[in-house]
């Protein structure tokens, strides 16, 4: 994966050389990297808390499900050069910091939609290799579910981030991530890798899963 560690930081190769997205610290050696803050991005989070069994390749696709401002999105563009990111918002004021966004990376397509109703973009997404989702609400996994039936391609993959406090205040979130990991597995799906992201994030983990049906 297009994806590099030094100093205990990570940094996607600049997509569009000379520019930043949010604010991120550009580093030049022999090409143009882009800092990936994994305060503002939980798949820096889980990447420097070792999440190890990710493919991402220049040609693949990702269904990104809470795209918000694009923090993470651009940098799944950086990896992805060849591929494309459905980003999926369903605020039209961030949306259209996406659609600005998209103008700078032509392998983003932002999406005004609903995560939870997926039939709403099923003509403007196709099959992905990559289902990422990162949705802060109660049904964060049946949603997940929904779009990784519908558009996640055979042997792809999809990527939940669970925040605890979004699903029970009350419970423990090690008891809430048992839970959710359970229906998952009911579901038919195999989680392949599970990594909690603190210190970047407190309460969240990120359960790498795929299709077992």
């Amino acid at each position: 994966m297009n994806v590099y560690f030094k100093d205990g930081n990570v940094a996607t190769k600049n997509l569009n050389p000379g520019i930043s997205v949010y604010g991120e610290e550009l580093i030049k050696e022999d090409e143009e990297y882009r800092l990936w803050n994994p305060r503002r991005s939980k798949l820096a989070a889980a990447l420097l808390n070792g999440l190890k069994n990710l493919e991402l390749l220049d040609t693949s696709k990702v269904l990104y499900l809470g795209a918000s401002t694009g923090t993470t999105v651009s940098h799944i563009s950086d990896i992805i050069i060849n591929g494309r990111v459905y980003a999926v918002e369903f605020s039209p004021t961030t949306t259209k910091k996406l659609v600005r966004l998209s103008h700078q990376r032509l392998n983003i397509a932002p999406i005004l939609g609903d995560a939870t109703k997926p039939k709403g973009y099923l003509n403007l997404v196709e099959k992905s290799d990559l289902v990422y989702c990162d949705v802060a609400q109660p049904t964060q996994s049946e949603l997940f579910m929904k779009n990784m039936n519908l558009f996640a391609k055979d042997g792809g993959v999809g990527l939940l981030m669970i925040k605890a406090r979004s699903i029970d205040v009350v419970q423990k979130p090690k008891k809430i991530f048992k839970e959710q990991e359970k229906k998952l597995k009911e579901k038919g799906f195999k989680i392949v890798e599970k990594v909690k992201l603190e210190p970047y994030e407190k309460d969240h983990i990120a359960f790498l899963v795929e299709k077992n049906f």
